[in-house]
């Protein structure tokens, strides 16, 4: 662990950089996540293709274009190569090879991470609140998953009954990013620390099935 923290510190990651190599990951992630979701939905490649864009791309673009700000796969090509690349492989790995169901987790946790990571960022950037930024990376981080829910017909994730902790670990993952640069920590590592916790966070959640009480009327 020391190791790590060693390399993040050398990099002197600035908040643009932190800002595009999350989105960037996160796009690899989200994508993979939309195509495993997406199995058994009798979609063609080309449907495919729009899943993983709204599912990689949705939550950026509505950050975006909520924050007056130029959305950021516009005047970047890369983000769409890279989006459309990942969720090709995905979808040629998923014929030839068999998947379970349950790894689907695994991408989603990360681009959850990642995502909330580059949305609280970018929020930051335009000198937003504490609270603003932080919102802004939840909805980064689920707008992609509902739109990709919604297109696969199903409810989205977030709001299913008994759902475990999904959009509540990215909130406080925002607000331990914030804490950390509050406190002068490196980007890289208050960024890495964000991300893990959000990551491990997710998947605990799943394991012991940890849940908000539901509101329930009389």
């Amino acid at each position: 662990m020391n190791s790590v923290i060693y390399l993040l510190e050398q990099q002197h990651l600035t908040t643009d950089q932190v800002l595009y190599w999350s989105t960037m990951l996160a796009l690899v992630f989200s994508a993979a996540a939309g195509v495993l979701d997406a199995r058994g939905k009798q979609f063609d490649l080309f449907g495919i293709m729009i899943i993983a864009f709204c599912a990689a791309l949705g939550g950026g673009t509505l950050r975006d274009v909520i924050l007056d700000r130029d959305v950021f796969w516009v005047n970047n090509d890369a983000y769409l190569i890279v989006t459309w690349a990942s969720a090709i492989a995905t979808f040629y790995l998923a014929r030839w090879v068999r998947i379970s169901s349950r790894w689907f987790v695994l991408p989603d946790a990360s681009a959850l991470g990642l995502y909330t990571v580059a949305g609280t960022q970018a929020a930051l950037t335009l000198n937003s609140s504490w609270l603003v930024a932080s919102f802004m990376g939840v909805l980064t981080g689920v707008a992609g998953g509902i739109l990709r829910d919604v297109l696969c017909n199903e409810k989205p994730l977030i709001f299913q009954s008994g759902q475990t902790l999904y959009a509540t670990v990215s909130w406080i993952g925002a607000l331990i990013l914030i804490v950390l640069y509050e406190a002068d920590i490196s980007h890289a590592i208050s960024a890495a620390t964000a991300i893990g916790f959000i990551f491990f966070s997710r998947l605990a959640a799943i394991r012991w099935n940890l849940v908000l009480p539901e509101y329930r009327s009389k």
